[in-house]
């Protein structure tokens, strides 16, 4: 018996490896190649004679490709190999182990998303602050936060990510939120003079949501032997879709009144460069 279980899988595997069957199978290769060159080309002259459709053919030229390498490869495999089911069943069991290594990702990343969902540390419009970039959420899926930069660039971040990075709100669900705009002023200016006139710009400021505070804190700063007055505006503004205007506003007519009044400003590149510098 054991014999001719032993020969009954030496023929399975030489049936396997019949030559005529791997020929079979490298001519189909070669023709799904060729096929995707060809819907490539396809692609690139939809590129050239309509720019517009230009990512839509890119998109539908990789999903095709894709479609064509991931099905025919299987397609192939079952019509002329044509394995015995114990082989299949081999083979699909180790697949689904791989399949479940491969999504361990995913499924992470779904149960961050519901977590999110439910403890919220920041919701769809909060300005957001992770890994170095900062915008607004545009989404929260469950896969993975969309955030749009103030450079209107989508970044995709996995839901995982928010679980074991530290992330930070600026306006934490509500419509305002606090902005900071600082100014460099001379020691000897007249630093009360300094803040009437700005908290006034900031008062007038269109942008400006007058039912919170306004506040101006002076901060002494010295390098070597020079030193300089910092002043740290801080107000919130009605929208965060105007942070950029409210800031732009605050800084020009915060520098025209200051100027205008003859505020005493040192230079930032005196106040920051080495005492070599100055000598020189």
């Amino acid at each position: 018996m054991e014999n001719k279980k032993e020969l009954g899988g030496v023929d399975a595997f030489f049936d396997l490896v019949d030559p005529k069957k791997i020929i079979a199978i490298i001519i189909c290769f070669v023709i799904m190649a060729v096929v995707v060159k060809l819907i490539t080309k396809l692609s690139k002259k939809i590129e050239d004679s309509n720019p517009a459709y230009r990512l839509v053919s890119l998109q539908i030229a990789t999903m095709a490709s894709f479609s064509i390498y991931i099905f025919g490869t299987f397609g192939v495999i079952y019509a002329v190999i044509r394995p015995p089911k114990e082989l299949l069943l081999a083979v699909g069991g180790s697949a689904a182990v791989a399949i479940g290594f491969a999504l361990k990702d995913l499924v992470s990343s779904i149960i961050a998303g519901l977590i999110l969902l439910f403890d919220r540390p920041f919701q769809v419009g909060d300005r957001v602050s992770f890994g170095g970039e900062y915008g607004q959420i545009v989404s929260i899926g469950l896969r993975a936060v969309r955030l749009v930069t103030l450079d209107d660039s989508l970044v995709t971040i996995p839901n995982s990510k928010f679980l074991t990075d530290l992330v930070s709100s600026g306006n934490a669900g509500a419509l305002d939120m606090m902005i900071c705009v600082d100014f460099i002023l001379a020691t000897d200016t007249d630093l009360r003079k300094a803040r009437d006139l700005l908290y006034e710009v900031v008062a007038t400021s269109k942008y400006v949501f007058i039912r919170k505070s306004i506040d101006i804190v002076f901060t002494e700063k010295s390098e070597a032997q020079f030193h300089w007055i910092e002043v740290k505006v801080k107000a919130y503004v009605l929208d965060v879709i105007y942070e950029k205007a409210f800031q732009t506003d605050i800084v020009l007519r915060g520098n025209e009144v200051l100027n205008l009044n003859k505020i005493k400003r040192p230079s930032v590149s005196l106040a920051m460069s080495s005492p070599q510098e100055k000598t020189l």
